[in-house]
């Protein structure tokens, strides 16, 4: 039986998540709306994995944390240009592509996030005695593969809609390295946590 806890956090994710939808279906952002079905599908699968494997509150909620802010990001709530083109750093710029924006702090956050699921899910299967640094990189490259699927979801807007937010190949290169930091991040934390 879920706890009250458990039962608030699907309550606050459900109640983003039709909101969102209100507003992007009323501008017309397809895009997103993919993304809004998407995002059940991930409410569905996280439940079943925490369910086996009990994901602490904490993970949870950051689990929740990003898919709002992944929703806020494609919203045009604060006015034009939408959240995830925005700039936050202005450290760079490669290609058609300015380092560091919204986007690239919700793919290091989210990777943050989805490491500690995987080693979550993780430990349980590696034995007594396992070499850690070994356990800790297939960790990472888990995170990173997820990452890559990740993309794939992006990409499959960019073949059926005439406009999407999606950008070219440095964004996608970008994406996958700020997923890549934010794993490493993790993994060190949980490194550190756990001598």
């Amino acid at each position: 039986m879920p706890s009250k806890t458990e039962w608030t956090i699907l309550f606050v994710n459900v109640l983003y998540l039709v909101l969102f939808a209100f507003h992007f279906f009323s501008r017309g952002n397809f895009e997103f709306v993919w993304y809004i079905f998407i995002m059940f599908i991930l409410i569905g699968v996280f439940s079943f994995l925490h369910k086996k494997y009990n994901f602490s509150t904490l993970t949870l909620w950051g689990l929740t944390l990003w898919g709002f802010a992944h929703m806020l990001g494609g919203s045009t709530i604060l006015g034009e240009p939408r959240i995830y083109g925005r700039v936050l750093i202005d450290l760079f710029t490669t290609g058609d592509t300015t380092v560091f924006r919204y986007d690239h702090l919700l793919h290091f956050y989210f990777y943050v996030v989805m490491t500690s699921v995987i080693y979550q899910i993780a430990k349980g299967y590696f034995r007594p005695g396992a070499n850690w640094k070994v356990v800790a990189l297939l960790i990472v490259f888990a995170s990173m593969g997820v990452g890559a699927f990740n993309e794939i979801i992006e990409f499959l807007p960019v073949l059926f809609l005439a406009e999407t937010g999606v950008g070219g190949y440095f964004n996608v290169a970008w994406d996958i390295v700020f997923n890549t930091l934010g794993a490493f991040v993790a993994i060190v934390y949980i490194s550190l946590k756990r001598k």
